[in-house]
């Protein structure tokens, strides 16, 4: 409790699943403020309204995170209410599945425009910020998918590029003191993953050395860790939160 006692975050795709969660384990920890980015503002503002619902603390932005300039307005609104972002975590994402040989350009472009897109365009106007004042920690969301998963071929490219470009910025912004590190869940037990049919959700499970689906305060807690002091000295590296399951 605590540990995020004064900083101030954006979190997208934060109305749902893991990302209701992690806005959830932010506040019990303390944080000073979160700009929760989410595309379907009635959802959020639903979650927000029994998380928050005095208000003090988040601020809904309506945003497309695959449009750069709702990216802009949205940082630029977060700074406004704010003064200041200290943590960014990208995990606005979208699964458009089919076998490679039936996926059309428009399902490959509109996961990619997304989830990996998307997490540039809010690097690209939030590190400015988080250089200037030579401190900040981001979190990617990325997948155990990445590593490769049938009828996935699109959204594994967007959740392993998630993992390159962790590295890479954990490397680039190491001397201005940003700490840059990814998160690659398993089988998670959210309203996405519901969608997948019963004989497929049984093989996970089974390909889950625990036994179980994961669920999302269990992802929740590892980006709380890795966005505090606690993980000062932690850049660069993909946690895979799984059970022990591979894809």
């Amino acid at each position: 409790m605590g540990k995020l006692k004064s900083k101030y975050a954006i979190v997208t795709g934060g109305g749902k699943g893991i990302g209701e969660s992690i806005v959830n384990r932010f506040l019990k920890d303390g944080i000073a403020g979160i700009a929760v980015l989410e595309y379907d503002l009635n959802m959020a503002k639903e979650m927000i309204s029994r998380l928050d619902n005095s208000g003090a603390k988040v601020l809904l932005i309506q945003c497309d995170v695959s449009n750069e300039k709702q990216v802009e307005i949205a940082v630029s609104q977060a700074m406004e209410h704010f003064g200041t972002i200290d943590i960014l975590v990208n995990n606005a994402g979208i699964t458009q599945d089919s076998m490679f040989h039936k996926m059309s350009e428009e399902a490959w472009d509109a996961v990619i425009n997304v989830n990996l897109k998307g997490a540039y365009y809010l690097c690209k106007h939030v590190i400015p910020i988080m250089r200037n004042k030579a401190i900040g920690k981001i979190v990617n969301i990325s997948s155990i998918s990445a590593f490769g998963n049938v009828g996935q071929a699109n959204y594994a490219t967007s959740k392993a590029g998630l993992i390159g470009f962790s590295k890479t910025l954990a490397k680039e912004g190491g001397p201005k003191n940003i700490i840059v590190n990814c998160v690659a869940p398993g089988y998670i037990e959210t309203d996405m993953y519901k969608t997948v049919p019963k004989e497929i959700m049984d093989e996970h499970i089974k390909n889950t050395p625990l036994g179980r689906l994961g669920k999302p305060n269990e992802i929740a807690s590892v980006v709380s860790f890795l966005s505090s002091d606690d993980a000062s000295f932690l850049s660069g590296q993909c946690i895979i939160v799984s059970g022990a399951a591979t894809t």
